[in-house]
């Protein structure tokens, strides 16, 4: 049976200042999934986002919420947005902000329920302008959570939420897609994406230039890293070949390369001293940039 898509760009192209933004994309978003869309500045993913919520039409090809238009009130009515700036009224308490918009739904989430998704019980009585901005971002998610929405676009969510927040946002994300949620994620912070996502699209120049579960983005790359304790000054290790990038944290080396048996036949060789050597695959960082700099 076909999976449903609740959002699709088909052949999608969009010029912005005289610049091709979008250059043919397609993709879809399953119901019940974690999408999460990546690339560096420029990319095009707020050109992507803004042509699914109907922000923008394309220049080429389509764009479609529950198989609708985006600007379709319809389809609209389906989906809870978090944009990275959003303009509330400074003067409103969060309670107040969360029952106007709660009254834009016929049958919206309960407001002790919303806090509860969001984390935030403690603030309702507070004003919106006197939170921080972590604090913001929360308010700002649980707002987007009032309509019972089957599709939330999530633009950067967590920036300026500290630890405990983020893992509270992780843990209802979770929630929500269990309960059949599909969620658009764009984010700089690729451990969210590598907690949250199903699949991975990266977007590069405009183009969508890979796409799949994390996994097989990773599998794109054929590099190790290297973890280990290890005195050997950064620069000399650096100087050797076969190494894409060495740092160090503390007393921990941590080197990306792909060849890691004769990096690690270096390492012997040259620190009596070596201990806890860890190998992995390489990590999601490495493989955006391995496929942005291929597509570039």
């Amino acid at each position: 049976m076909a999976v449903q898509s609740v959002a699709q760009l088909i052949g999608a192209s969009k010029k912005r200042g005289g610049i091709k933004a979008l250059d043919q994309v397609d993709l879809a978003i399953a119901a019940g999934e974690v999408y999460a869309l990546l690339g560096s500045n420029g990319a095009g993913k707020t050109t992507a986002i803004s042509l699914l919520l109907g922000l923008l039409r394309p220049d080429l090809g389509q764009a479609r919420l529950f198989g609708l238009p985006p600007q379709d009130l319809a389809a609209r009515r389906r989906i809870g947005v978090m944009l990275q700036s959003a303009g509330l009224p400074d003067t409103l308490s969060v309670a107040e902000l969360l029952a106007q918009t709660r009254s834009y739904y016929a049958q919206p989430r309960s407001l002790a329920d919303v806090a509860a998704l969001a984390g935030i019980e403690s603030l309702l009585d507070a004003r919106y302008a006197k939170l921080s901005g972590g604090q913001q971002r929360r308010v700002q998610f649980a707002l987007a959570l009032c309509g019972r929405p089957e599709l939330l676009f999530l633009d950067e969510p967590t920036v300026g939420m500290d630890t405990e927040s983020r893992l509270q946002f992780w843990k209802t994300i979770r929630e929500l897609v269990v309960g059949g949620c599909a969620v658009v994620l764009t984010t700089h912070y690729l451990e969210e994406a590598e907690a949250l996502a199903q699949r991975i699209g990266v977007l590069a120049q405009g183009r969508l230039v890979a796409e799949g579960s994390l996994e097989a983005i990773r599998a794109r790359v054929d590099q190790r890293q290297i973890r280990c304790v290890s005195r050997m000054p950064t620069e000399q290790v650096r100087a050797w070949p076969q190494v894409s990038s060495v740092q160090r944290d503390g007393d921990r080396l941590h080197i990306v390369t792909a060849e890691p048996e004769s990096v690690l036949r270096e390492l012997l060789a040259a620190d009596a001293q070596l201990c806890d050597i860890e190998v992995h695959r390489a990590g999601l960082a490495e493989a955006l940039n391995t496929i942005t700099r291929e597509a570039a």
